[in-house]
């Protein structure tokens, strides 16, 4: 019921968001008498921020046109390459007419992103995979919004999750010969369940895996996240915040996790903070500072923009990860794709390095929470494990924004390239040859078909940005 109340309100406040938005522009118009009022500016600002504080934030885009490689601007193309029924894999091929370009882009490593399923749209990763495109090839999961699935789909479990991942690492290892894996925030629990499943059937597994800022252990250094779901029973969980879809989306009838909940607790972390965000914006609206309004526009259209999770996935995962803790006691069995249940060991992973980013001052998971890995990984070897914590950052800045930019993402790139082999870097494909791509020998072919969900069939702190590096 609380799903349709929250429809209801959102379908009330959206005229009064219009106007608002409408007002800000009559008042803003240069060639509107209102704007020549003394107060002009002010009510202008305020209604743009009345207007932002009622519209509905639907999905971002990438946004990713060109990067720069080697000082050399290349074009990118967004394409999905496989659509399963609640994820798109989704790729950033890049195109250069530059000869030394091309041979650079061709020998650069191929990395899966496997961005977060816990609110937000995978394009909170912009930053992440734009500063990833100068030195790699780069795929990301794009998590589907769980209202918009019809049920005639079927269910979304963690164990869906956890082999959806497996069978992105092997398509791109089948097209590569292989790949690393980049984990941000809640993946990086699925992320080392599959490999860990790969490395315990003899499979190949990825060449290195980077995690960051992930509950691996949630018991250590615990944050308001873990206490939340510490303190409150499984029953309490599914009576409280699992709601159906309302009739007017696609996936009408799904019990879903609402987005809307995940982001009311979101802002609930930090209220002040993001009261004096808007309050911000509307002295900026009022001084004329464009460039500082822009940077708050461009931030809140991401970060308000949320999506539902499918309840049987976000149940299984606060039970699993954040109540019985059952990666770091052993005792977690996933089913495979052919619905057999198998043990998650890491102890079993022996060729993927591994490399764990934490930062100093995250309030999500707590420190330590991600460096848990480490003893979980037992079969990797001292010098293919490091640990990187970063001074001053918090959650959002170990992969977004200046400290990500110029402390994270450089020792992310040497400790990927210090892992890749010369071997890895030939494509697998052959056929048809595109000379202005970044694979090379491409097949020309339809878009990858859509595949089953069950059987995996193929279809900011002002203190400065130091760090420590070590091995672990």
């Amino acid at each position: 019921m609380l799903y349709q109340i929250y429809e209801m309100q959102r379908a009330m406040v959206e005229p009064f968001a219009d106007f608002a938005q409408a007002a800000s522009k009559f008042y803003n118009n240069p060639h509107s008498a209102f704007s020549q009022l003394p107060t002009a500016q002010r009510m202008a600002a305020g209604f743009n921020l009345m207007y932002r504080l009622g519209k509905d934030y639907e999905k971002p885009e990438f946004d990713l046109h060109s990067v720069e490689v080697n000082g050399v601007d290349v074009t990118i193309r967004e394409r999905v390459e496989i659509d399963k029924p609640f994820c798109e894999l989704r790729r950033f091929k890049r195109f250069s007419d530059d000869p030394e370009t091309l041979d650079l882009m061709l020998s650069q490593p191929v990395v899966l992103i496997v961005a977060p399923l816990s609110g937000h749209y995978a394009t909170l990763l912009r930053d992440t995979v734009q500063s990833m495109l100068g030195g790699h090839k780069v795929y990301i999961t794009d998590w589907k919004n769980a209202r918009t699935v019809p049920l005639s789909e079927g269910e979304f479990h963690l164990d869906d999750y956890v082999n959806y991942v497996q069978e992105f690492i092997r398509y791109l290892q089948g097209r590569y010969g292989q790949c690393h894996v980049v984990s941000v925030c809640q993946p990086t629990v699925p992320v080392l369940a599959a490999v860990s499943l790969m490395a315990s059937r003899g499979e190949k597994t990825p060449l290195s895996m980077t995690m960051m800022g992930g509950p691996i252990d949630a018991r250590r250094s615990p944050t308001a996240v873990n206490n939340l779901a510490e303190t409150r029973s499984h029953e309490w969980f599914q009576n409280n915040v699992i709601y159906e879809v309302p009739n007017n989306y696609p996936g009408a009838g799904r019990r879903v996790y609402p987005g809307f909940l995940q982001y009311s607790g979101f802002v609930a972390m930090n209220p002040d903070r993001h009261a004096n965000s808007h309050y911000d914006y509307f002295k900026d609206l009022i001084k004329g500072d464009e460039a500082s309004a822009e940077h708050h526009r461009k931030f809140y259209d991401e970060y308000n923009a949320v999506l539902d999770m499918d309840a049987d996935y976000y149940l299984e995962t606060i039970a699993t990860v954040f109540q019985e803790y059952k990666l770091v006691k052993g005792t977690w069995e996933i089913k495979n794709e052919q619905g057999k249940p198998e043990l998650v060991r890491p102890q079993d992973i022996k060729s993927t390095a591994l490399l764990t980013v934490e930062g100093e001052l995250d309030d999500i998971s707590g420190a330590g929470q991600t460096r848990a890995a480490h003893d979980l990984c037992t079969g990797i070897k001292a010098d293919a494990r490091q640990h990187l914590e970063v001074q001053g950052a918090g959650h959002y800045g170990i992969f977004s924004g200046s400290r990500w930019r110029k402390t994270v993402y450089p020792q992310v790139r040497d400790f990927i390239l210090s892992h890749q082999p010369a071997s890895a870097t030939k494509a697998s494909a052959a056929g048809h040859v595109s000379s202005m791509s970044d694979d090379g020998p491409e097949v020309s072919s339809k878009p990858h078909a859509r595949s089953d969900a069950k059987n995996g069939d193929n279809a900011s702190s002002p203190r400065s940005a130091r760090q420590t590096r070590e091995k672990v």
